[in-house]
């Protein structure tokens, strides 16, 4: 608001016919006010005048303000009356008024400067920051499209291939590649916010049920509604649960078409959050030792709970499977 005076910038008949107008309504008020006033106090509705006009017309309409405040004072209010004689008293009391009504002239004129040079530089930041934006989520539109294309690549490849377990490798990269695709434009914010987990977990639960190809299988969310967490730790969860819920849905429901999926939140203790994908399917086979295992995917979640400081643990709830990631 501030950064729109003065008004008569580039009008200088505005300028100077506000600052005549301005002197004329300021005597009219010394006039009235005058029995009320004691003797001495010439200027006293003439400083106000000189720096409102300098406010909204600025300092040429200022100066011609304070030309006219100090001729009309000096008529009509110094003695003696109705003249412009100079004298010694005279003389200081106008070296008094120049100099002060020069202070205010001034000083608006520096802090009118010094607003403009602001709202300059907050519409030049505006511009960087939109530019900024828009480079950002191109850029990240051109990741996610190539995340797709190199897991389509992949699942071309895998027709090609005859051995299983490479037919195996590929299709669990493509699906990988395919799911961090489809997420990476919600994780990242350009301007580094913090995600609400539950949110991104809710969208996370309906596009792994999708691409797990069993509808009958129900993934639902129960997390706190205050869980906020930075983009470069959600990716490691967000594939994490995506491990966990694609081996509920290939081992623990595969005899089955329908079970029950839920991510969880809570806190432990020590109150650290832990975070929990709970299936009801078959459950760990005999003699599981997480240590031992020889699952890609399973190495892939415990490098990456270390990657965020967190642990991973897989549990036998006598009902299914629990996922444990506790976060430090």
């Amino acid at each position: 608001m501030l950064e729109r005076f003065p008004f008569a910038r580039g009008r200088p008949l505005l300028g100077y016919g506000g600052a005549v107008a301005i002197t004329g309504l300021s005597l009219t008020i010394r006039l009235l006010a005058d029995p009320l006033l004691p003797l001495g106090y010439p200027y006293v509705a003439f400083f106000p005048a000189v720096i409102l006009t300098t406010f909204l017309f600025g300092v040429r309409p200022g100066i011609l303000a304070a030309i006219l405040c100090a001729i009309v004072a000096w008529y009509f209010f110094i003695p003696p009356v109705f003249s412009v004689k100079m004298n010694s008293g005279i003389a200081f009391a106008l070296t008094f008024y120049a100099a002060v009504v020069t202070i205010d002239i001034l000083l608006i004129d520096w802090m009118q400067r010094a607003n403009r040079r602001l709202a300059e530089e907050r519409e030049r930041s505006r511009q960087l920051a939109e530019r900024g934006e828009l480079l950002f989520r191109e850029l990240q539109h051109r990741v996610s499209n190539n995340l797709q294309v190199v897991g389509g690549l992949l699942s071309l490849q895998m027709r090609s291939v005859a051995d299983p377990a490479a037919r195996r490798a590929l299709e669990d990269a493509s699906r990988r590649l395919g799911l961090i695709g489809r997420i990476h434009r919600q994780l990242y914010d350009p301007q580094g916010e913090q995600l609400d987990l539950a949110a991104f977990l809710t969208q996370l639960a309906v596009d792994l049920i999708d691409a797990g190809g069993k509808p009958g299988i129900s993934c639902r969310v129960e997390a706190e509604a205050d869980i906020h967490m930075p983009a470069h730790a959600v990716v490691p969860i967000a594939l994490i649960v995506a491990e966990a819920v694609a081996n509920a849905i290939e081992h623990g429901f595969a005899d089955r078409a329908t079970g029950d999926v839920v991510i969880r939140t809570m806190r432990d203790d020590g109150g650290r959050l832990e975070l929990l994908v709970i299936d009801d399917g078959g459950g760990l086979p005999p003699g599981f030792d997480l240590a031992r295992a020889n699952s890609l995917g399973l190495r892939l979640a415990q490098m990456l709970a270390r990657q965020i400081d967190g642990s991973f643990a897989l549990e036998d709830n006598g009902a299914g499977t629990t996922v444990r990631l506790r976060l430090s």
